[in-house]
């Protein structure tokens, strides 16, 4: 017997899709089994760590606390989506300047996290990027070069003066 489904229609990465998902399939299992997008990490499934991080409607969310049927209707970014901005490749080269990649399976959720950090809070502080990251765990780098990338990234939007336009160039 097939579980209960319903059809959902959201925008993702920019671009409107339509999928039939069973109503206890999570974001998550979405994203990554049925439409192939691996960049959102399946870790902890509690939302604890941070790796499954994606944006709905501008929000920071973990994946695998959504249910797929809650996407309906809304606008959803992954690491997949910034990656294929221009406007975030500053952002992931901030990342590798400073080393902050490592084995790089948690670097999606904390990429995703810091580019909506950024286009809300551009003169931060390194106390405010440390809070902002808290709930992204990583067992390599000690956290110390996540936050210099971010830091990297803060001090050139504010060199530049766009920390006003942050939005559109984290």
């Amino acid at each position: 017997m097939k579980p209960p489904a319903r059809e959902i229609t959201f925008t993702l990465n920019g671009r409107p899709r339509s999928v039939e998902v069973p109503l206890t399939l999570s974001a998550l299992e979405l994203l990554r089994d049925v439409l192939g997008l691996t960049g959102t990490k399946y870790a902890c499934g509690e939302g604890e760590c941070g790796a499954c991080t994606i944006l709905v409607d501008d929000r920071s969310l973990c994946s695998c606390l959504l249910f797929a049927v809650d996407l309906d209707g809304r606008a959803v970014t992954t690491i997949e989506g910034i990656a294929a901005d221009d406007a975030s490749e500053p952002l992931i080269q901030a990342f590798v300047n400073a080393g902050a990649v490592q084995c790089g399976f948690c670097t999606p959720g904390l990429v995703v996290q810091a580019r909506h950090f950024l286009a809300h809070h551009a003169n931060a502080d390194r106390a405010a990027i440390k809070r902002a990251l808290e709930g992204n765990l990583c067992r390599c780098t000690g956290y110390q070069k996540i936050i210099d990338a971010v830091a990297e990234r803060v001090a050139a939007l504010h060199e530049r003066g766009e920390e006003k336009d942050a939005r559109s160039r984290s």
